[in-house]
């Protein structure tokens, strides 16, 4: 944890995915103050009609980013995190505006265990350094 996993409707190079995952790493850990080691992000690619976005006439193909977090941050942080991601996606998936939603589920520190990282983790605490 944290875990992020981005499902798109559209396929795209391994090299394009891996700069993404880089981005939205370094992203996460600066502005959530984690330990990048920690953060492990998923780019799933459901193909050509198996993600859609509904609106009040035809659905259109979209994006969606979850982001499994340890609990404790306050709404602005996270606002922060989602603008910076949605922008981070747009840029390297070229995606519209439109397209992408963030969504948070947030989680005690115990429920996430890393063995290289001693185990359960933490909780989040405001004093946590990233790196």
């Amino acid at each position: 944890m944290p875990y992020l996993q981005l499902d798109v409707s559209r396929a795209y190079p391994s090299d394009v995915k891996r700069e993404l995952a880089r981005q939205l790493g370094e992203i996460y850990s600066r502005i959530m103050q984690a330990d990048v080691r920690r953060i492990s992000i998923a780019i799933r690619e459901l193909g050509e009609g198996g993600l859609w976005r509904c609106t009040g006439e035809e659905p259109y193909p979209a994006a969606l980013l979850m982001c499994d977090i340890r609990r404790g941050r306050p709404a602005e942080q996270r606002a922060m995190l989602a603008e910076a991601l949605v922008r981070a996606c747009m840029e390297s998936l070229k995606l519209m505006i439109n397209e992408v939603n963030v969504e948070f589920t947030q989680h005690a520190g115990d429920e996430m265990y890393h063995p290289m990282l001693g185990g359960l983790s933490d909780d989040w605490s405001e004093n946590e350094a990233s790196g």
